[in-house]
């Protein structure tokens, strides 16, 4: 039997080097295709017309967006391509398989992280939708050539406009939870030197729990440097010590949180439990990460001082507020500077509308909470049929703000000094806003996209 090289795909002996392999390879798509082809997608072969939609699914996954999508979108381009498929898809992979009259074909695909961006979604829903419109006569090579430009786009900010985002966003977010100017500019540079080392750290490839607890407790050490700093300069009530949590809500993971609540649905019970998990596990690694930080450095989650503000100034701020915190998450996830500013409007007034519902005793929070996410997802329906923005990219981050971060760092630093009572009551809370955040949006969904309020 003839022994391939290792280049082809053979494993290592035992005593051979295992330096070089990687946990996931680079898959070449290139190499499933002749470069010469003319003739038209929809007539070449299966493995040919297969590894499009395959291609497809996995970039969209790539980009952070719900099963849903990722299948809707696979599905336009089998049928455009004279097949049926059905997928089975996860956080980070896909099992799929095309078929056509005579035969089938299977693949399985991975990620080897998990991210979110939404300007190379914005792109792949414009092409999908080019394809299903005037893709008839494009060739196999043509299609892989694009979707080649559509993989090479960059991210659109460098790690130091990042962190600024995460410090516009992170300062915004401490003022709606009642924080004041002492803890809005230390949270500025807490979350913003923060984001910065997470991003370096992640365009080394490194680890998420690395990522993770190390920005984490980077901007938590910045905001107790920045409160000393200022203290040496006027003397500073120690309550403003609570606004700490507030440099470290850069990390709360709006994507996956919402869309595990869609995915489930929509009955993606796969993709939404993963998505559910891996939400969880970040919730609960950076927390305990900030407990410890907290219990090093003596800082507590005390109450916010009380703002001398009017109802009517407190309304007025919050407006612009939300604004900044929408329009700065939007950042982070890679949205252009207009989709960004589209999510932050969008966001300025479902937020604004929540936090006055809560203050006026109209309304629970967890109920206040699912009106917020239905006006969002309502307003994102109807810009997105003028703009054609992907609802994904302005819904999320224009409820992400609504996220209690606050409510759940301190279930668990109550917890870690034992205090199950108080920890339960406030991971109550967490839970119920949570819950209906998913659920506001699922509500605009339903009534507002015929396809998505039927199960075929």
């Amino acid at each position: 039997m003839r022994k391939l090289p290792i280049e082809q795909g053979q494993p290592k002996s035992d005593n051979e080097d295992l330096s070089n392999y990687r946990h996931h390879m680079a898959i070449h798509w290139h190499d499933f295709y002749s470069s010469d082809n003319v003739t038209p997608a929809k007539k070449a072969n299966l493995v040919e017309r297969s590894t499009i939609v395959g291609r497809i699914g996995i970039m969209m996954l790539a980009c952070g967006t719900g099963a849903w999508r990722v299948r809707d979108s696979m599905n336009v381009v089998s049928q455009k391509l004279n097949m049926t498929c059905s997928a089975d898809i996860g956080l980070v992979s896909i099992e799929y398989t095309c078929m056509d009259a005579n035969n089938s074909y299977t693949q399985a695909l991975s990620l080897p992280n998990t991210g979110v961006n939404t300007t190379k979604l914005n792109a792949l829903e414009s092409f999908v939708k080019e394809f299903d419109q005037r893709g008839d006569h494009w060739t196999v090579g043509e299609i892989h050539k694009r979707l080649d430009v559509i993989h090479r786009m960059k991210g659109n900010y460098s790690p130091l406009q990042v962190g600024l985002a995460a410090a516009l966003a992170c300062s915004a977010f401490v003022f709606l939870l009642g924080g004041g100017p002492i803890e809005m500019i230390c949270s500025f540079f807490g979350a913003g030197i923060g984001n910065f080392v997470r991003r370096k750290m992640i365009d080394r490839k490194l680890t998420l729990f690395a990522c993770l607890a190390t920005s984490v407790a980077v901007a938590c050490v910045i905001y107790v440097m920045a409160l000393k700093l200022l203290n040496m300069g006027i003397s500073l009530n120690p309550r403003h010590e609570a606004g700490y949590i507030g440099a470290m809500l850069f990390v709360i993971p709006g994507f996956p949180f919402i869309t595990s609540g869609l995915d489930l649905s929509k009955l993606d019970m796969r993709s939404g439990l993963e998505r559910l998990a891996y939400a969880v596990m970040i919730i609960i690694v950076a927390t305990l990460v900030g407990w410890l930080v907290a219990m090093l450095v003596h800082l507590k989650p005390e109450n916010f001082e009380p703002l001398a503000l009017s109802p009517l100034m407190l309304f007025l701020l919050r407006l612009p507020a939300s604004f900044c915190g929408v329009f700065g998450f939007s950042i982070m996830f890679n949205s252009t500077p207009k989709m960004a500013a589209t999510a932050g409007a969008i966001g300025a007034i479902a937020n604004t509308l929540r936090l006055e519902l809560v203050d006026y005793n109209v309304m629970p929070a967890g109920a206040a909470a699912f009106l917020g996410a239905l006006t969002a997802g309502i307003l994102a329906s109807f810009v997105r049929d003028r703009l054609g923005y992907p609802r994904i990219s302005l819904t999320v981050p224009a409820i992400v703000i609504m996220v209690p971060g606050l409510y759940l760092y301190r279930a668990m630093y109550n917890m870690g000094l034992t205090s199950i009572s108080v920890g339960a009551l406030w991971i109550t809370k967490a839970l119920l806003i949570i819950v209906f955040l998913p659920l506001g949006l699922i509500a605009a969904r339903i009534l507002g996209d015929p396809k998505w309020r039927h199960t075929s």
